[in-house]
């Protein structure tokens, strides 16, 4: 390693930890004063979502037509997510962002300490699938507690099997989230869907695995609210 590499390396470290503070700090807010507020972050979240999709397809689909396939896909997905997030109550889009956060939370600290095969190195080459078992156990167990929190003590029962299995299936989809962005992400030739958050690149950076979540999540929540 070159000498002054790693300082290079954590130069954004302080930029991140305050744009991260930013984030929770609002999303927090708009959580917790609920109604029109969260309404509006999430309308402008998705919005912000669309256009870094937007330029990204731009970028790769070279025909009018594939290019309007394309914003038709992206308009559909990223609206579904938005209107799930609107629908459901915030307790459960509590849950939703707990099991996103678990997810990548396990992924990164099981893929770092055990490493091994990669998923998709052409797409994402940092994601193995120790990271992918770590995240679904993560997500498993962190869909327990909130079961638990819900039906107290009949999760000792096949309920609790199933919170469990919800929760690692979740799991996948918010990595196969990040998986599709990444793989636009390379197409179009960028590192991030945008420069938007300071140290964080775009917000569809932040929000390419609670997309998928969130549209499962409506259904679950639709079929036993």
């Amino acid at each position: 390693m070159a000498d002054g590499e790693a300082p290079k390396k954590n130069a954004d470290l302080p930029v991140r930890f305050v744009s991260a503070m930013v984030m929770l700090a609002v999303a927090g807010l708009a959580m917790w004063l609920g109604g029109i507020w969260f309404d509006a972050l999430a309308l402008i979240v998705g919005a912000l979502c669309f256009w870094e999709f937007a330029r990204l397809v731009l970028a790769i689909a070279r025909s009018p037509l594939a290019r309007i396939g394309w914003l038709v896909a992206g308009a559909c997905y990223i609206g579904l997510a938005v209107a799930a997030l609107v629908l459901m109550p915030i307790a459960v889009v509590i849950g939703v962002v707990a099991i996103v956060v678990a997810t990548d939370t396990g992924a990164y600290f099981s893929g770092r300490a055990i490493g091994g095969p990669k998923i998709a190195p052409k797409i994402s080459p940092s994601k193995t699938w120790a990271g992918l078992i770590g995240g679904m156990v993560a997500a498993g167990l962190t869909s327990l507690a909130f079961f638990y929190s819900n039906a107290g003590d009949a999760v000792f029962t096949v309920m609790g099997l199933v919170a469990i299995a919800i929760g690692a299936g979740l799991a996948v989809l918010a990595q196969t989230g990040d998986f599709l962005e990444s793989w636009l992400k390379r197409r179009a030739g960028v590192k991030d869907s945008s420069n938007l958050i300071p140290g964080h690149g775009g917000v569809f950076d932040r929000v390419d695995g609670m997309l998928p979540v969130a549209i499962a999540t409506l259904g679950l929540w639709a079929i036993h609210p």
